[in-house]
C-alpha cells in the first residue's frame, strides 16, 4: 500500500503515520526528515537544500522530488510507504505519480485528516517548553502540575517564538494556501478519503485503518 496523509499543522498526521507504520509495517517517509537526513549527511542534494535555505528560499520541487524518488527506491519501500508532508502541491502530486509509475507502483490511498482551523490553532498554540531541560508541555493535552513550572526539574516554562498563536496561525494559512488545490485535485480523481480529525487519536486511527482496509479490498479486486 502506498498511502499519502494530508492535513494541516496540528491535525496529528505525524502521530497517525507513526502508528500506521507500526501496525502496517510500512516505512514512514516525512519530507522534513528527508531534508534533515540529507543536510546532516551533507549529500549533494543536502548541499543544494542548504544553499536555498541559507538564502531564505523555499526548496524547489525538483530537489524535493529527487529526495523522495531516492527514498522510495530503497528496499524497505518495496511493499509500500506512508508519506507525510509530501506532496503539498499539485505539481508535487503529479511528480509523485510519475515516481511511483517508474517503479511499477501507484498511489492506493490519500487520506485527508480534517480539523477546523481553530482546532489546529488550539493544538499548536498551547505548547510550552522548559528552559532548563527542554521538556515539552501542552495547555490542553499535557499541562504541568504547577502552571509555569516544569514537573521534571521545576524550571521555568516559556513559549518559543515559533509556538505563539500568531506564528502558528500564519503557518496554518500557508499550508492551506499551498495544499487546498492538491486536495481538490485528489477529490476530482476520487482518490481522496476524508477523516474526521476532531476525534481523539484512537478515533482517527480507527477511521484511517477502515479506509486502508477498504482501499486494500479495492486493490485486490483490481488484481
Amino acid at each position: 500500500m502506498n498511502i499519502v496523509l494530508l492535513g494541516g499543522p496540528g491535525s496529528g498526521k505525524g502521530t497517525q503515520a507513526q502508528m500506521l507504520m507500526e501496525k502496517l509495517h510500512l516505512p514512514h517517509v516525512a519530507s522534513g526528515d528527508l531534508f534533515r537526513e540529507h543536510l546532516e549527511s551533507q549529500t549533494a542534494l543536502g548541499r543544494q537544500v542548504k544553499a536555498h535555505m541559507d538564502r531564505g528560499e523555499l526548496v524547489p520541487d525538483p530537489i524535493t522530488v529527487a529526495m523522495v524518488r531516492e527514498r522510495l527506491s530503497q528496499p524497505d519501500c518495496a511493499q509500500g510507504v506512508i508519506l507525510d508532508g509530501f506532496p503539498r502541491t499539485v505539481a508535487q502530486g503529479e511528480a509523485l505519480e510519475e515516481v511511483l509509475a517508474e517503479q511499477g507502483k501507484k498511489l492506493d490511498l490519500v487520506a485527508y485528516i480534517i480539523a477546523a482551523k481553530e482546532t489546529l490553532l488550539a493544538r499548536l498554540g498551547g505548547r510550552w517548553t522548559c528552559r532548563n531541560c527542554a521538556a515539552i508541555y501542552h495547555t490542553l493535552f499535557k499541562p504541568p502540575h504547577v502552571p509555569g513550572r516544569c514537573d521534571v526539574c521545576r524550571g521555568d516554562l516559556y513559549q518559543r517564538e515559533d509556538d505563539t498563536p500568531e506564528v502558528q496561525r500564519r503557518r496554518i494559512e500557508v499550508y492551506f494556501e499551498q495544499t487546498m488545490p492538491l486536495i481538490e485535485h485528489y477529490r476530482r480523481q476520487r482518490s481522496l478519503v476524508e477523516i474526521d480529525g476532531e476525534q481523539d487519536i484512537a478515533g482517527v486511527q480507527a477511521q484511517l485503518l477502515a479506509a486502508i482496509q477498504a482501499a486494500s479490498r479495492g486493490r485486490q479486486r483490481e488484481l
